[in-house]
């Protein structure tokens, strides 16, 4: 069964290679998409190679729905964009991927059906199928190569659609399994190597000792250390030491 999330639904129109149709489904799903359309395929349907080349996005192509034409695939939307990397002549607003799934998100959030439409491999979209569309999406790629292959496009769209809907997290840090050093873990470690730092004669001369320990203690809070990297500090500083009483 399809997804409960409000999603647009994605449009191939005319698609030529089952594989290119395989491959666009596993790109939707990569971003929780499950509403494919598919109009005129030209081999048919269902597809064996659309199908092996789903991988674990089969489902999608279960559940397609197969249109006859562009007009019927999108009549029950309120909202539809084109894709095309071509100048059409046609009179439209032309928006960026991310602009247009931003669009689609605040549409869909006031509760309009909004539908994206791909066009065939060889040739992209007819003007026909364009002149049914709101507004177009255009890539900004190489102008001098300026083809994308179906799934690229659908993979792309799609990554805009997931940042629009705020499911994007744009910068994160992994902790391997450990949590962040509190500022008392910080402290200790910085009081250990102060204090082994002190024996050692580092800080010298005496009138420069004071703003040494401050650059250290800053050099420490500086540092975004987990704990299992003060462990690690203490250990090494443990460790040479007692290489040194050896010696």
């Amino acid at each position: 069964m399809p997804t409960d999330r409000p999603q647009p639904a994605f449009v191939l129109v005319r698609p030529q290679m089952g594989e290119n149709i395989g491959a666009a489904a596993r790109a939707m799903w990569n971003f929780g998409l499950d509403r494919m359309r598919v109009v005129a395929p030209r081999d048919g349907w269902p597809n064996p190679k659309a199908a092996a080349m789903a991988s674990g996005a089969g489902r999608l192509l279960d559940e397609a729905r197969i249109m006859a034409d562009t007009a019927e695939a999108v009549a029950d939307c309120s909202f539809v964009f084109a894709t095309t990397a071509r100048a059409r002549d046609l009179t439209k607003p032309v928006l960026s991927p991310e602009r247009a799934m931003a669009m689609a998100a605040e549409r869909m959030a006031a509760g309009e059906k909004v539908a994206v439409l791909f066009g065939p491999e060889r040739a992209g979209l007819a003007n026909d199928d364009i002149a049914r569309a709101n507004a177009i999406i255009n890539v900004p790629v190489n102008p001098d190569f300026a083809s994308l292959n179906l799934a690229q496009c659908v993979l792309l769209t799609g990554y805009e659609w997931q940042r629009a809907a705020g499911d994007v997290v744009h910068e994160r840090f992994e902790t391997a399994r450990t949590g962040w050093a509190t500022q008392v873990e910080v402290e200790a470690l910085a009081a250990h190597y102060e204090t082994r730092l002190d024996e050692a004669g580092f800080f010298f001369p005496d009138h420069k000792a004071a703003p040494m320990k401050i650059t250290l203690r800053n050099l420490w809070s500086r540092l975004p250390l987990t704990r299992a990297d003060v462990q690690m500090l203490h250990g090494v500083l443990r460790q040479m030491v007692r290489w040194k009483e050896r010696g």
